[in-house]
């Protein structure tokens, strides 16, 4: 395919966000006096998932959705608590987890060497730039394009405009996005007119978003960049 710029999600594609997410979750809970049972997790992180999917519709904004979710799943529990205090908790726990997709660093570091790497990502700023470097991912990667430095998200056509603007020598037809989320990453990668490569190890069905191709594993990758 000749791809020379390979743009790389990282949550759930790089880095294992539902380990570390698990985790923060756990203490946090723990920390608020509720039992971190299966089902008060997925109770959040279906709440959660839908404020993200409202989020990537532009109907909710960053700092709304990160302000209030807390509050509101707290309060399920009769529990009040400050939104962006309880935020900045879970955020602490959070970027303690940094535990690596498999093959993710051999994959990254042998990449780099022949290609152009870079990060886009819809996560917190603080939170990405200390997971990837403690993950040792940062220093394969030519730029960090993180929505909240950049003010745009994924799957917004602005948000790559601004990274097709800040890579030099960019040709969009060498240049693929890889990622977990079909409305973020792949979305995205359509409507900025590039190929797309869904990380989808599940083998869940692509219904009306079809990306250009599919991986089960990371070293996938190397059959569709015909190089290694």
């Amino acid at each position: 395919m000749g791809y020379e710029t390979i743009l790389f999600d990282i949550d759930d594609t790089l880095l294992d966000f539902k380990a570390a997410e698990e985790q923060a979750l756990s203490w946090l809970l723990q920390e608020m006096g509720i039992e971190p049972t299966l089902s008060v997790k997925n109770e959040y992180k279906k709440m959660n998932q839908g404020f993200w999917r409202e989020h990537e519709a532009g109907v909710l904004s960053r700092q709304e959705l990160l302000d209030n979710r807390f509050r509101l799943f707290f309060a399920q529990y009769d529990h009040e608590v400050d939104g962006p205090k309880t935020e900045a908790q879970y955020r602490r726990y959070l970027n303690q987890g940094y535990q690596l997709m498999d093959d993710s660093l051999e994959v990254v570091a042998k990449l780099s060497q022949k290609k152009e790497l870079y990060v886009v990502t819809n996560g917190v700023s603080a939170t990405q730039h200390q997971r990837l470097t403690k993950s040792g991912l940062a220093p394969y990667f030519k730029k960090l394009f993180i929505s909240e430095e950049m003010g745009v998200h994924k799957p917004m056509k602005e948000f790559f405009d601004i990274v097709f603007a800040e890579i030099p020598h960019l040709e969009k037809e060498k240049t693929v996005i890889v990622g977990d989320s079909l409305t973020s990453d792949i979305q995205g990668g359509q409507t900025a007119g590039i190929d797309t490569i869904w990380m989808n190890p599940q083998e869940k069905e692509a219904t009306t978003i079809k990306p250009t191709f599919q991986i089960g594993k990371l070293t996938d990758l190397y059959q569709i960049l015909e190089e290694f």
